[in-house]
């Protein structure tokens, strides 16, 4: 594995994969531009600033330009890319790994002009590759259900490892001292409480420079358990890509609310149904997705962790986007009454069938007594019903559009698709966002 860490090269890597790192970096930054709007985003950077500055090494806020610590920027990046829940993730880790590992690459990567877009990309795959198979076995040798902040702190290291260019015993080292200060926080605690913390993502990111940083120095670590105790597990590093096998999200809020969002989206619009013609929504989906529970969110991370008031948004609005989830407290009458009212049941068959599927099935009641039914549905994203190219294009310019302007969307896009150097496009994602550039909001 440590191998494969440091020796990996970009001409090892399949067509597709090295696709799919650019379509993950392009998400991320899109995700990133959308986050950087929020207030957790302004709190976490501020943080960052205040308390983490550097001194012989800086690294840069992304969208803010700010120069603070490698550690004070895998937070605060990390914190912004999570502030706005539409990144990439994988169904069997049940989180995502990108939101740690690009932030604790750009953490460390040289904004020296000879420095390829490729080297990025690779680096981002052996993070990327790491990170979901320390989650995978996370999930399977503990009972709790762990957030993700605690297996991509790995994947952070191992990135962070091979920018500083560690041997192999420190490499180890690093992995095992991220692990041994990762996040290993309860998961349901913040989906029964949504909070700025979210899946802990900005303290795994953090945890894993710092493991690199502090074995740089001598710093020892005891070996890392999810590397080294279920060893088969990591047998087909380099022949199975599962990064292949991740989910984009078209809505910008949790995963688990998707399949009924897609599902109510479906029947208002092939039905034509206005808002005042629905009198009541009943959901039927997996244990995790019901405790989604809050019905009249006050604010964004309530808003992303909440089943009824996406469903109630979608079906009044015909849409779910950025500005939607942004100010919950713009939530119109209509779409209140729906959240308020609507009804979550748990289906034992879709239970068993999750992480594995995530499925939902909507019923909307109209005024006049008919009953609409969606049918069992999952949401758009997963490998087998992906994003398109120009979906994800799409999505990219709206969310990054309304963070940092389309021009410079555009630009960013551009610098990704194309075989730029990596300074050019460092250049585009650091400085911070003009007052011109980003557009008024919409509310909800």
């Amino acid at each position: 594995m440590i191998e494969f860490v440091h020796d990996l090269a970009l001409d090892d890597l399949p067509t597709a994969v090295v696709g799919r790192m650019r379509a993950c970096l392009v998400d991320l930054l899109g995700v990133a531009a959308a986050g950087h709007r929020t207030r957790l985003s302004a709190v976490a950077r501020g943080h960052a600033v205040q308390y983490m500055r550097g001194a012989d090494r800086t690294a840069r806020l992304l969208f803010d330009g700010r120069a603070v610590s490698p550690l004070g920027a895998a937070f605060a990046n990390a914190a912004t890319i999570d502030a706005m829940d539409g990144h990439d993730g994988h169904r069997l880790t049940k989180g995502h790994a990108g939101v740690a590992v690009l932030p604790a690459a750009l953490s460390l990567v040289t904004e020296n002009p000879a420095t390829a877009l490729g080297d990025l990309l690779t680096a981002l795959v052996v993070g990327y590759e790491i990170a979901f198979r320390a989650g995978a076995v996370l999930h399977r040798s503990t009972s709790d259900y762990h957030s993700s902040g605690s297996w991509n702190a790995i994947g952070a290291a191992a990135v962070a490892a091979r920018l500083l260019a560690l041997n192999p015993a420190e490499t180890a080292h690093a992995l095992g001292i991220a692990e041994y200060q990762a996040p290993r926080a309860p998961m349901m605690r913040c989906i029964d409480h949504p909070s700025m913390v979210k899946d802990s993502s900005a303290w795994g990111a953090e945890a894993g420079v710092s493991g690199a940083l502090l074995a740089a120095g001598g710093f020892t670590g005891a070996p890392s358990a999810l590397v080294t105790d279920m060893a088969d597990d990591w047998d087909d590093l380099g022949d199975r890509w599962m990064v292949l096998e991740q989910y984009f999200k078209p809505y910008p809020v949790c995963r688990w609310s998707h399949p009924a969002i897609h599902a109510t989206l479906g029947l208002v619009r092939r039905y034509d149904v206005a808002p005042r013609e629905i009198q009541d929504i009943r959901v039927t989906t997996f244990h995790a997705a019901t405790r989604l529970g809050t019905r009249s969110p006050a604010d964004t991370e309530q808003a992303q962790y909440s089943l009824p008031f996406t469903v109630a948004c979608a079906a009044v609005h015909r849409r779910l986007e950025v500005d939607d989830v942004a100010h919950p407290e713009r939530m119109g009458a209509e779409a209140r009454r729906l959240a308020m009212t609507l009804q979550m049941h748990e289906s034992a068959e879709m239970t068993s069938a999750f992480p594995a599927s995530r499925v939902a099935e909507v019923t909307l009641t109209l005024t006049d007594g008919r009953r609409l039914e969606s049918g069992p549905t999952q949401a758009p994203g997963d490998p087998e019903a992906a994003l398109s190219p120009a979906e994800l294009e799409h999505k990219f310019l709206a969310w990054a559009g309304g963070g940092i302007g389309r021009p410079r969307a555009h630009r960013v896009l551009s610098l990704i698709q194309g075989e730029s150097g990596l300074s050019e496009l460092l250049a585009e994602i650091y400085p911070p966002v003009d007052a011109a550039e980003a557009p008024s909001q919409r509310p909800c």
